[in-house]
């Protein structure tokens, strides 16, 4: 049912009769909550009014030229196709020079809150007496940390007086031509998020010694996001320095994480097919595996890539510190190199990307033969036997390389199915091909004791069902990963961490600390590399004043096991819980020309559709390359497309991504490829 909306200009201070300089949407546009509609400009600012709440335009009743006021009637919305967020009372982004963007009124964090505080002029030097010549800011104004609210002048330089917090101008207590001095009152500003978001933990250090290096921003971890994070940064023209704990840059995704782990499976996918394709008429002898000449092949696509960020890192003048780093203070950072030595370094802002670690089970003993998924990408040897502890992704895409390798793999796991978050119809086939090829896979199954000894590793198992005593010669433990937030004295800079190790942050990558943002594995799940670049980026671009914020509708997440499952956006079981109603479109691979010339016909595709909008909010993909094909999906749920949209998209033939136009075909009832019976 059509719900119209007229969209009028909200409030927007003092500004009466302000000129439409650009419209930003069209009839047909679907918009979501705080999206821009129209530019308007005075003669003081220009500003975006936003939506109120999501939908799709109808129609525009403004040109470019019109003047408007409070109460203008602008857009006209229909609210029958709504996007991803709630309506709220909108605000005008305000566009002054030299300021950054305005704080969301939903900051999350979760600080909640609000409270008035006065803004006071800070030190300024020297100067006492310095007139006012600039209000950069009125009462309605939204603004973020470091925005400039007056200008002020003396005989000597002008300065802008910076927001120390972010949060909305309630009054401002200046005008132009008066005489201001350090600690005269300028303005009060609501809070956001309260005093938490803005105030430092109590028991919070102040370092009173001197810095060895200085820049405007320190970014802590050098994995995806990190480097991502300093990258920017610099490229943004800001002084950064960039501390990494190893000697080489990368984090755990470079190093010890998914790079070599992808490697490793690449040569398990070698083996696997040309083993496959015995009964296809082609045989191969079975392979002699050069353990040492593997190793060094993986080390070596580790050494070409953290190389490379080396030589980024220098060409754009970041400078490396290695070493163990803590906060000092809020501005200050010790870094311990390996020899003992004690680096200080002094910061505006920092940027926390110290990501995560494996966690560890206290009732395993201390044993070699025990490893993590780092241990694991060692290959130290081929183990005869191994138990994967843990029926994630990491312990599967583990699996999977040892297995091919000649290890006989059992898999435990505590719940009902492999690779949880994703929906069991794309874990199944996957789950029946390891069935066949693994000794053994026991679900809703604990691991209750491990006991040493010369000849393997007893392990007890409790659960339904659960086995007998059994040995190995391996364990690898794969039961999540733990953030390092605890690790790095956040408290002694005021930042707040909770007792699992994460970092509450906003949507800017604000911590409750003003200057110090966090981004990665330490703010929350999904712990994924992809996310943790989008974050770095949006936290550097803070940083240097620009208008960011993280607000991805969807992070699309792999499994690279053999077959590959991938999966975006919402999940049936997620719709279902949370009442949403939808459709579903499914392919099944097996009437796929490119997959039975691959020889792989157990894969499908199933795309998700929102039932009144019709727009796709979700897809699982289960088979070879499903971690490349499920990108184009999440760009359909970004761009709001419906399943029209997907299946009048011309896609190439015979190919796999081809599965995912069906699918939507398949939901609208227009697929030729399968024979489907009309829906009554």
């Amino acid at each position: 049912m059509s719900n119209k909306q007229t969209i009028e200009v909200p409030d927007i201070g003092d500004f009466e009769a302000v000129e439409v300089i650009e419209v930003l949407v069209a009839p047909g546009d679907a918009v979501d909550t705080e999206d821009a509609l129209i530019t308007v400009e005075s003669d003081k600012a220009s500003m975006d009014i936003p939506a109120p709440t999501s939908g799709t335009v109808v129609e525009v009743l403004v040109t470019v030229g019109d003047s408007v006021s409070k109460g203008t009637q602008i857009v006209v919305l229909d609210m029958a196709s709504t996007g991803t967020v709630g309506a709220r009372d909108p605000q005008p982004t305000v566009q002054q020079p030299a300021a950054s963007s305005a704080a969301p009124s939903d900051a999350g964090g979760g600080y909640g809150g609000s409270m008035v505080r006065d803004v006071t002029v800070p030190d300024i030097g020297d100067f006492e007496g310095v007139d006012v010549i600039e209000l950069l800011v009125t009462p309605g104004d939204r603004v973020a940390v470091d925005d400039a609210l007056i200008t002020l002048e003396s005989d000597k330089a002008s300065m802008d007086v910076p927001a120390p917090f972010a949060g909305l101008v309630k009054s401002v207590k200046v005008t132009v031509g008066d005489s201001v001095s350090k600690g005269d009152l300028i303005l009060t500003m609501e809070v956001e998020g309260g005093a938490d978001a803005v105030t430092p933990t109590e028991g919070a250090s102040d370092y009173a010694g001197n810095a060895d290096v200085t820049a405007d921003v320190v970014v802590l971890g050098s994995g995806p996001g990190g480097y991502s994070a300093a990258f920017r940064a610099a490229d943004l023209g800001l002084k950064t320095i960039l501390i990494e704990r190893y000697e080489t840059l990368g984090g755990v995704c470079l190093n010890v994480g998914c790079i070599p782990s992808k490697a490793l499976l690449h040569a398990a996918k070698v083996i696997d097919e040309a083993d496959s394709f015995a009964t296809h008429g082609i045989k191969f002898s079975s392979p002699e595996v050069d353990i040492d000449a593997l190793r060094d092949w993986k080390s070596g696509i580790v050494k070409r890539l953290t190389g490379g960020l080396a030589g980024l890192a220098k060409q754009r003048k970041v400078n490396v510190v290695n070493g163990v780093s803590r906060f000092l203070d809020a501005h200050h950072i010790e870094v311990l190199d390996g020899e003992g030595n004690a680096t200080v370094v002094g910061f505006e802002k920092c940027i926390i990307a110290v990501g995560s670690e494996p966690v560890k089970l206290p009732f395993l003993p201390d044993d070699p033969r025990i490893v993590d998924s780092t241990g694991a990408l060692e290959l130290n040897g081929v183990p005869k036997s191994m138990l994967v502890i843990g029926g994630g992704i990491i312990g599967l895409e583990m699996a999977t390389v040892y297995h091919a390798l000649g290890t006989r793999v059992s898999v435990v796991e505590m719940l009902d199915s492999l690779v949880a978050g994703a929906d069991k119809d794309i874990v199944r086939p996957l789950f029946k091909r390891l069935q066949q090829r693994y000794e053994s896979i026991l679900l809703n199954t604990r691991v209750s004791a491990v006991k040493s000894f010369d000849d393997g590793l007893e392990v007890t198992f409790e659960g339904d069902g659960a086995p007998a005593p059994m040995r190995f010669d391996r364990i690898l433990v794969a039961v999540g990963r733990t953030p390092n937030g605890a690790q790095i004295d956040a408290d002694k800079a005021g930042v707040q961490v909770d007792k699992r190790g994460f970092i509450a942050v906003d949507n800017h990558q604000r911590t409750n600390v003003a200057n110090i943002f966090a981004i990665g594995d330490v703010v929350g799940q999904p712990m994924l590399a992809h996310k943790a670049v989008h974050e770095g980026k949006v936290a550097a671009e803070i940083c240097a004043g620009l208008k960011s914020v993280f607000d991805a509708r969807c992070i699309p997440s792999v499994a690279y096991t053999d077959p590959e499952i991938a999966w975006v956006g919402k999940t049936e079981d997620e719709c279902k819980a949370a009442g949403i109603k939808y459709g579903k479109g499914v392919f099944p691979w097996a009437a796929s020309g490119r997959s039975l010339a691959l020889g792989r016909e157990e894969g499908l595709t199933k795309l998700l559709f929102e039932a009144d909008s019709g727009q796709v909010i979700g897809a699982g993909i289960t088979g070879p390359n499903a971690g490349d094909l499920i990108a184009e999906v999440a760009l359909a749920i970004e761009m709001g497309a419906d399943a029209t949209d997907i299946g009048l998209t011309i896609h190439p033939h015979p190919t796999l991504s081809e599965t995912v136009a069906m699918a939507a075909e398949a939901f609208e009832g227009t697929i030729t490829d399968l024979y489907m019976p009309k829906r009554k």
